[in-house]
């Protein structure tokens, strides 16, 4: 296989992906979503999503990895509130209204993500995409805990995965070490909060309209 890309992926001005920072947790990532997905039905072209995972937990990891949900990382009721009806406005505003959850305070995403990684780079990109879709939807659609080996197992068999794959990835001390190096690498780039657009150098951050998505992609 060559190192050289073909003519005809040169000469198309999108054929890079379009970057995501984003966490399973994030009510914002998974409407971020829905706009992007928005924006792409009006694209001739699939535009790629270049996945990176994002720890919103980081502030309440253990050492071992758990949550500790009392510790205090300066969100008050108040936060919550103001964090729910921004996410009942965007709903409103982008015909998301399949969710179910407003927030998931108490879930942990890092399972998910760790067997997410996997996928992506074992299963490849439609297969890691239908993952991914299958894990926002659990969550903020059907409300199911998508830190259980039980449900992260239902949805990688239900996209063609081997359930012995789940397991395998949970119980992967390395698969952790490495998770936790790709969040350091996304606060060294900048990332502070997700979701986070990255197109050639632009970024956008947050759950942006389609509108602005193509502003970013298309220079427009």
């Amino acid at each position: 296989m060559s190192d050289t890309p073909d003519a005809e992926t040169e000469d198309r001005p999108d054929a890079e992906p379009i970057t995501v920072y984003s966490d399973y947790v994030c009510p914002f990532c998974y409407l971020g979503r829905r706009s992007l997905e928005a924006f792409q039905a009006g694209r001739e072209t699939e535009l790629q999503i270049d996945w990176r995972p994002f720890d919103l937990r980081s502030g309440k990891r253990n050492p071992d990895g758990t949550i500790d949900h009392d510790a205090d990382d300066g969100k008050d009721d108040a936060y919550y509130e103001q964090a729910k009806q921004n996410v009942r406005r965007l709903q409103a505003q982008y015909g998301a209204d399949e969710m179910e959850l407003d927030l998931a305070i108490d879930v942990d995403s890092l399972p998910a993500q760790l067997v997410s990684v996997a996928i992506r780079d074992r299963e490849g990109y439609e297969t890691w995409l239908a993952f991914d879709e299958a894990v926002f939807a659990a969550l903020w659609q059907e409300g199911r805990d998508i830190a259980s080996a039980d449900v992260l197992v239902d949805l990688a068999t239900d996209v063609g995965v081997d359930a012995d794959v789940v397991h395998d990835v949970l119980d992967d001390d390395e698969r952790r070490t490495a998770l936790r190096e790709q969040f350091r690498a996304a606060s060294q780039r900048g990332v502070t909060g997700v979701p986070t657009f990255v197109y050639k150098g632009h970024t956008a951050r947050g759950a942006v309209p389609p509108e602005q998505l193509e502003r970013l992609v298309e220079g427009v």
